[in-house]
Order: structure tokens, then sequence, then C-alpha cells
């Protein structure tokens, strides 16, 4: 499906709105505003972007604890994501959750998850629920380079080739596993042929091209659609901060970390081009004000709401 002229400024949008989202978040947890852990997608908005614009409403995502721009790309409110890193009410987990389990099923949103790489098993068991009903869902799941050294990540691979099934699995290979760079940790030049080797078809892509990941992911989907089985999408990208705030970052010189800012930002990269085809300077001004505003409002909601009650604790806990 090639992008129109009003999609690239959609997809745009959604990649600043990710980016001042995760922006505010940092400033909130350097206040004290925000507790436990908090782990930014900064720098890899255009893969999450680019993969969820693929999916429709009905279609299944999981994420991993850095997954606020892959939730928010598949609809999830600003306001309540924003509520929940503040643990109010009002959030997507009604504030119990936090940063690391965003969820709402209302558009698809199955949940992030703390653990490396436990949302590739349920993503398989997602993408057989839609296979056994007989519907047109898709599955797709975002994980880190570290998960392919999940033993749960080849059995679920090996599941979703020999059941054929209507998934999309998406390693966001930012370069490190934590603070550990992968290739001191693989023994192939891709991990790309680690899934080929299991009969998966597998791609990779330049995860900060926004549109290459779209082209990509949107031809996943389809073949999804179709019963023709999982792809595994390797996109590669690259964090802008730590893994978690408060990360010294001694793994990496601050030298590689600006040149990947200053000449490979995802966002840069799509607004060069959005000029390039016509647009104005004062038309993407436009969109960044208006996205400003839209999360100094939903940080506004998220402090004027109230936190649960002790009482309501054990809500929402079912016991078999």
């Amino acid at each position: 499906m090639p992008l129109t002229a009003l999609k690239r400024l959609d997809l745009y949008r959604m990649m600043v709105r990710i980016r001042v989202f995760e922006d505010s978040a940092v400033q909130l947890y350097k206040r004290g505003e925000l507790r436990g852990s908090l782990h930014p997608c900064t720098g890899q908005e255009a893969s999450a972007v680019g993969g969820v614009a693929a999916l429709q409403r009905e279609d299944y995502l999981i994420c991993t604890y850095r997954g606020h721009g892959q939730s928010l790309a598949k609809g999830l409110d600003v306001g309540e994501a924003m509520a929940e890193l503040l643990g109010r009410r009002t959030g997507c987990a009604k504030g119990k959750g936090g940063s690391m389990h965003f969820v709402d099923p209302q558009v698809g949103l199955l949940g992030e998850n703390a653990i490396v790489g436990a949302g590739v098993p349920l993503a398989v068991g997602a993408a057989t629920s839609a296979q056994i009903e007989g519907c047109q869902r898709v599955a797709m799941t975002f994980f880190g380079d570290g998960a392919v050294n999940q033993g749960l990540f080849a059995e679920a691979l090996n599941l979703a080739v020999i059941w054929c099934l209507p998934l999309i699995l998406v390693c966001e290979n930012n370069q490190y596993s934590e603070m550990t760079p992968i290739r001191t940790m693989v023994g192939t030049n891709t991990l790309s042929e680690r899934a080929r080797g299991f009969g998966v078809k597998a791609v990779e892509v330049d995860g900060n091209d926004v549109e290459a990941v779209f082209m990509v992911a949107d031809e996943a989907v389809a073949r999804a659609r179709a019963g023709e089985g999982p792809t595994f999408i390797e996109a590669h990208t690259y964090r802008l901060l730590g893994h978690m705030i408060g990360d010294s970052e001694v793994y990496r010189s601050k030298a590689e970390v600006a040149i990947w800012r200053e000449q490979r930002d995802p966002i840069k990269q799509l607004r060069i081009r959005l000029l390039e085809h016509g647009v104005t300077d004062s038309d993407l001004a436009m969109i960044e004000a208006e996205v400003a505003d839209e999360i100094a409002m939903a940080v506004q909601f998220a402090r004027e709401s109230p936190v649960p009650e002790a009482s309501e604790i054990w809500d929402d806990i079912w016991v078999a």
C-alpha cells in the first residue's frame, strides 16, 4: 500500500507525539512525580509507528516494557497513558500497572510485558485464537534483540511456523541488549538468520525509516491475513537514551550516541523528506505545537486525577 502525503503527515504527528510523551515522562521522573522504572523509546519511534500503522484497530498487539510508542500508535489514549505513569485511577490499568504495563483491549493492545521475550509466546496465543476463530485478525509483537536468546523465543517461533499463524514478529535491534552489545552475544551476522533457520520468512529494514518499516510491515500483515504464515522483521534502530533512567551508559561512547542523534534521528529524517515533498515548515510547526499542547493537557489530566484507594487493591483480580 503506497503512502499518501496525508498518511506521511499522520506518521510524523504520531512520531512527534511519542517523542514529546517520552520527554515529558523523563522530566516527571526526574521531578519525582513518576515512580518505579522508566524505559524510554526515544529514537525508536519509526519502528513503532511504521509497524503499528500496518495494523487495523481490531488486530492484536503485544509489546515490551519499552512499549509506550507502540501503545500510543495502536490508539491508547494519551491522557490515560500519562495517568498510568503517575499511578492514577484514570490510567489505562487504573494506576496499578505503571510504565511497563500499558494495556487497552478496546484498541487491540493486549499489553506491555516486563519479562524479556515473554510477549512472543503471548502473541502466538493471540494469533492462534484468531486462526481458530477464522477471523481476519493478525497479531503483532515487538521485542528487543536480547529476546532472541530466550528459550521461549525459539519455542514460540517454532509453533508459529508449524501452525502457519497470522503473526508478525518485529525485533527492534537497537544494538544493545540492555547494556551488552548484541554482537558479542550471538554467532550470526544478523538476527533474521535465526528466524530463517526455523523456516520463517525474515526481512531486514532500516528501523529509523518509518516509510520503509511501514512497507515491510504492510506486506507482512497481508501475508498473515492471506494465511501465508508468520514474518520476522528485524528493524535496525538505536535508542538515544539509556536502557532506563539512571543508566550510566558506560558501555557506549557519547560520540556514538551523538552521531545517531544528529544523523539518524527518525523524526529529523522524516521531517526532511516531508519538506522535500512540498510540506512547509509552518505546517510541521503547527503539528509540533498541537502535539505539545496535547501532551501538556495529558500531564495536567494525570496530575489532577485521583490515586487509587487502598481498598481497591484486589479489584479486577480473578480467582479461578
